[in-house]
């Protein structure tokens, strides 16, 4: 490990590392022995992570799709084979410090392969771009998800999002905000509303921002919305929502 690697080209040299080539002796390589878990799956700690990562089977692989660092901050998006009986897709964010991993949060869901729009869960663009607008676009997601989804506000929905193109990659809801707003119709009939308390986490980089928010859907729950910004306005949407799970396997909670 260089001293001059940046948190995106150490997370992805740890992750290849630990789960790519099953390398359990570079956890102590590029995790700090403070290492914080927020995960749903694992227990705290580096040992936490080496009984997770050694308790795989051969058919464990991840394949990414996207990743965006913002400062300390890593968000990986990609789906991983083999840690059940199906694939899951979602969401992780990793915190680095002083050259080493110190925190971790992730989501996940299982891999939806028929859905309302017709696009996948993580296919879409990937490459970022309009690196010299990641402060304004990280400014315009930042005021839209407090003024339109915990401010819920939608009235304001145009000022941030696109009229003329909204791809969106959430399973149940179609393209455009026609799309959305009969997804958020439906999910309310099913005593389902859309509900943000906090955003937790914007990290931005170029065309994309994430943010990982705490809310409730039907129960409370962990949204974490990956959106792209061309031109001043946000133009396509992937997502993960899950519920906050009663019992976890570390004291840390999952903010």
């Amino acid at each position: 490990m260089s001293d001059d690697q940046t948190p995106a080209e150490i997370v992805t040299a740890a992750t290849t590392a630990v789960f790519g080539d099953r390398d359990l002796s570079a956890i102590d390589d590029y995790f700090g022995p403070t290492y914080r878990q927020h995960s749903t799956l694992a227990t705290d700690g580096v040992e936490g992570l080496r009984a997770l990562a050694g308790s795989l089977g051969d058919d464990f692989r991840y394949e990414p799709a996207r990743l965006i660092a913002d400062g300390d901050l890593v968000m990986t998006q990609g789906t991983y084979f083999g840690f059940g009986p199906d694939p899951l897709t979602g969401y992780d964010v990793w915190r680095v410090e002083d050259g080493k991993i110190v925190e971790h949060w992730d989501s996940l869901t299982p891999v939806v392969t028929e859905t309302v729009s017709g696009r996948s869960q993580t296919d879409g663009p990937t490459e970022v771009t309009d690196l010299d607008k990641t402060a304004q676009n990280k400014e315009l997601v930042t005021a839209f998800a407090e003024k339109v989804l915990v401010g819920a506000d939608y009235s304001l929905l145009t000022d941030y999002i696109s009229a003329e193109q909204y791809d969106q990659h959430n399973p149940e809801a179609a393209d455009g905000l026609a799309g959305f707003g009969a997804a958020v119709e439906k999910w309310a009939a099913d005593g389902k509303n859309l509900a943000y308390k906090q955003v937790h986490q914007v990290i931005a980089q170029g065309n994309f921002v994430f943010t990982r928010s705490e809310g409730d859907f039907g129960v409370p729950s962990i949204y974490n919305d990956l959106w792209r910004v061309q031109d001043g306005k946000i133009v396509e949407h992937w997502d993960v929502v899950i519920p906050v799970p009663a019992d976890l396997p570390h004291s840390n909670g999952v903010f």
